[in-house]
């Protein structure tokens, strides 16, 4: 009685394409967020999958505020829904652009605040 092997062809792309694709994509979307968000990289976490023909996009990020104190900056100073809505818009397109695809989804979760240190004008 003889046996016989058969063995299909792969028939996609090796593992390994699609995770370093998959790793650039969320760098580049957690630099531009830092960016438009006006935020240490470090302070950024994002989370993207493909989602109905593009990228599902999460950024969970602290939101720059202005310093207690300054009374003015506050007072100029948009509400945060307006902030994050702007924000989300920007990043939106941004990175539509940036990476080819459509961003179908995109949520900004507020963690937090954070107060920009002063930069010293020369």
């Amino acid at each position: 009685m003889s046996t016989s092997l058969l063995v299909a062809a792969p028939t996609s792309a090796p593992a390994g394409r699609i995770s370093v694709r998959d790793r650039v994509i969320e760098k580049i979307v957690h630099r531009a967020s830092a960016d438009a968000i006006g935020v240490e990289s470090g302070e950024v976490k994002v989370e993207v999958s493909e989602w109905r023909g593009g990228y599902a996009v999460r950024v969970r990020t602290p939101l720059p505020i202005p310093d207690l104190d300054d009374t003015e900056a506050i007072a100029a100073g948009s509400s945060v829904i307006d902030r994050v809505t702007a924000v989300q818009q920007q990043l939106q397109s941004h990175l539509a652009h940036v990476t080819g695809r459509d961003i179908t989804r995109l949520a900004v979760v507020v963690t937090g605040a954070v107060v920009p240190p002063r930069r010293r004008v020369r």
